[in-house]
């Protein structure tokens, strides 16, 4: 029932049945609609079976399909501005577009069109004066998901006497959401509800407000600009995320293809030495990695490079200046390690000690953000002493940067770990801030690990914050899953084991830290990239031998990775991270178990792979977990035994020495095994032909399989001729050639 929004408490109301008001409306794209004690506008607009509707006297608006709601309005308001209700008045319309005029009671003006295109409803705002607060509020909705590293900063529930992690921010609310606020710094207000097929996002890289519950739901921005929009996407996932990623290109946020080498195992030297890095440890250390089996394609060199003395020397803005006592000959290290086919990276940040190399002419020029128009001195987490912060968005002040980073790159650098933080507390600083520094460097073909941005994807990793062995261990896989949720699903879980070296904790090799570095070991193989850290031959056997499979296991399925990488480039699917919710919204099961008290943190690799690693602050006592297995048929990876869809394995043995994969959908992947690229096909494979792009061509090859039960009578041809196969584990496997299909028979 719509309740007549011009009748107030103590006066009659009236009331009129949306539907009744569907047929008034018949096949209007705009409407009148009057009623018995009052006389008041309906807005209505129509486009491809989507429906928006907004009362002009109230701003109170929502969105149906059919004769079904999808969103609801809000029960007080609409549209507020200067924290006033806004009241309008059609002013033009089209067969996709209206346009409206509106107000407050208090006189401050703006305009609101609405655009519909295929799954998506754009409400620009255009603001009078701006300056003012601009909510867009409606009924709520739940579960929700999605906010990135807000995801676990904020939506933390006090639940049986302490904090608890979860995926469904239902509840969150937030009206200074801004990267900077504990640990978030890769920041997206996009949120997704699946279950009711539609997702918003207001686009604004200044602070905003973000409000979701199952009653209410709230986007806006502190300070509005003259022109603001908010976007809501409907459909499944697939076609939400396809207008997600369309939305955030078309406002300029870059969402580049990530680099194959990337999704390797990395080496990062925070994690193996702390701040004791000179050229001798740091090759030492590698080099014993590379030669205990350990598939590194990538390194981070880390803390510690810079000179000594003085202190305004300890930053990564220490540009072309290396402690000569620790890096006598920096060019042959490097070359060293690029020699033994590693991307050598190098940390970065925007930040300039004052007092230190360069700040001086970054004043001089005016590079750096100002306040009264000054160079503002910040003070953060880190560095230590007061900085300047670089102006990215001032295109001199990034052709300067640049020229900067060259000094490195001319040793040999080919990487960077971008990692600015603590800087909490600055609401003058955007979330876009080091946005156009990672899209540069990423346009020289640079390895970029990002950590800061806003919507953009403009690196070719998303770490998530430093993750501990002495943190609470729910949040690095609820973060992960967060990230995957807003769009960045190339997801780098941190080092393994975390950062030894900062003596956060004790290093004593105790049982608890053993099981510790097997299940995180375990874990962070399954995500698109993971980082070597502590050195296993420091741990039992038992271990490091659990590491070093888990980093060969990461390493076999990175084919498969990548290919699903270039999937999620085209469609903005999440396809590398596919959390159950989004690959299966209407499955009751999947919801409300990624959290600290159900522990289910399971997700799809493409379609035929299901992560389902044992993993949480149980990691010590826990040897099962209650694995939910969606629709379709799954083997496990390890023993080949087949399980129905639709069922929880209560219980299931997880030891850690299990891989904790179950293969299911297609049954088809493209792993790498002995050093060749092989396609793989498992006893479990659906009839349906799969695309995949190998990585070393990157051109896309067709398989088409049938149903498959057994690999025993399976034979594959390609362009008529016979392909050569062997058996792998449980599937069928073979060499493609790029650019060719594979037709399967048999498997009856």
């Amino acid at each position: 029932m719509c309740e007549c929004p011009a009748a107030r408490p103590g006066t009659q109301q009236c009331f009129v049945s949306g539907r009744t008001m569907q047929r008034l409306a018949s096949l209007l794209c705009v409407s009148a609609i009057a009623c018995a004690s009052c006389l008041y506008a309906e807005t209505r607009l129509q486009h491809q079976g989507l429906t928006f509707h907004l009362d002009e006297s109230s701003g109170r608006y929502g969105f149906a399909a059919g004769a079904g709601d999808i969103v609801l309005p809000d029960s007080s308001a609409g549209v507020l501005l200067g924290g006033e209700p806004v009241r309008f008045k059609r002013v033009n319309a089209t067969s996709s577009t209206v346009s409206l005029e509106g107000g407050t009671p208090s006189g401050k003006h703006m305009s609101l069109k609405v655009t519909f295109s295929a799954h998506c409803a754009d409400l620009e705002a255009s603001v009078a004066e701006p300056g003012a607060e601009l909510r867009f509020q409606t009924s709520g909705a739940s579960p929700a998901y999605g906010l990135a590293d807000h995801a676990v900063y904020r939506a933390k529930y006090e639940k049986a006497g302490g904090q608890w992690f979860t995926t469904d921010v239902t509840g969150f609310s937030d009206d200074a959401f801004l990267s900077g606020q504990g640990i978030s710094r890769l920041v997206s207000n996009f949120v997704i509800y699946p279950k009711q097929q539609f997702a918003e996002l207001l686009i604004d890289p200044t602070t905003k407000i973000v409000h979701t519950s199952a009653q209410q739901i709230v986007q806006g921005v502190k300070r509005a600009p003259a022109k603001v929009h908010l976007y809501y996407f409907f459909g499944d996932p697939h076609a939400i995320y396809a207008e997600y990623l369309r939305v955030r290109r078309a406002a300029g946020y870059k969402v580049e293809m990530p680099k194959y080498q990337a999704f390797g195992v990395g080496w990062e030297a925070f994690g193996a030495l702390g701040w004791e890095t000179n050229t001798n440890t740091v090759r030492d250390s590698v080099d014993r990695y590379l030669k205990d089996g350990y598939p590194l394609t990538w390194m981070v060199i880390g803390s510690g490079f810079w000179p000594a003395e003085p202190d305004t020397m300890h930053e990564t803005t220490s540009f072309g200046y290396w402690d000569k006592t620790k890096y006598p000959d920096p060019k042959a290290l490097i070359q060293h390690f690029r020699d033994e086919g590693l991307a050598v990276m190098l940390g970065l940040r925007i930040t300039f000690i004052v007092g230190g190399p360069y700040s001086d002419e970054g004043v001089k020029h005016g590079y750096f953000l100002t306040e009264n128009g000054q160079a503002k001195v910040y003070k953060g987490g880190w560095p230590k002493l007061p900085y300047y912060l670089l102006d990215a968005h001032n295109p001199a002040a990034l052709d300067w940067y640049m020229g900067l980073v060259k000094k490195w790159q001319d040793y040999g650098i080919n990487g960077w770990k971008e990692d600015f933080y603590g800087y909490g507390g600055y609401e003058d600083l955007r979330d876009d801030k080091v946005d156009p520094t990672n899209g540069r460097l990423f346009a020289q073909k640079q390895l970029i690990i990002e950590r800061n941005g806003y919507l953009s994807s403009n690196g070719d990793l998303h770490r998530i914050n430093d993750f501990n062995y002495n943190q609470q261990q729910d949040r690095g896989p609820v973060n992960a899953l967060a990230f995957a949720y807003s769009g960045f699903p190339y997801v780098y879980p941190d080092i393994v084991g975390g950062t030894f070296g900062e003596n956060h904790f004790s290093t004593n090799r105790t049982p608890k830290m053993e099981a510790y570095m097997m299940r995180n070991a375990r874990w962070a193989s399954l995500h698109a990239s993971m980082g070597m850290g502590e050195p296993p031959w420091s741990f039992r056997k038992e271990v490091s031998d659990v590491m070093l499979a888990s980093a060969q296991f990461h390493a076999r399925i990175v084919p498969y990775l990548y290919s699903n990488a270039r999937k999620a480039n085209a469609d903005g699917y999440p396809w590398t991270m596919t959390p159950l919710p989004i690959a299966f919204p209407s499955d009751a099961n999947v919801h409300g178990r990624e959290n600290s008290t159900t522990r289910g943190y399971e997700w799809l690799i493409g379609d035929a792979m299901l992560a389902a690693p044992l993993y949480g602050d149980d990691y010590l006592s826990a040897t099962t977990r209650d694995i939910y297995l969606p629709e379709g048929r799954w083997m496990d990876y390890d023993t080949g035994k087949i399980y129905e869809g639709k069922q929880t394995l209560k219980d299931f043995e997880m030891p850690a020495k299990k891989t904790p994969v179950f293969i299911g959908g297609s049954g088809v992947t493209l792993e790498k095994i002995n050093g060749e690229t092989r396609i793989c096909v498992y006893p479990i494979a659906k009839a349906s032909t799969v695309q995949l792009t190998l990585p070393e061509s990157e051109q896309v090859i067709a398989v088409k399989v049938p149903a498959i039960r057994s690999i025993a009578t399976v034979k594959v041809t390609s362009s008529g001729a016979a392909v050569a196969t062997r058996t792998d584990g449980h599937a069928i496997t073979f060499v493609p050639r790029a650019g060719a299909s594979y037709v399967l028979t048999g498997g009856e």
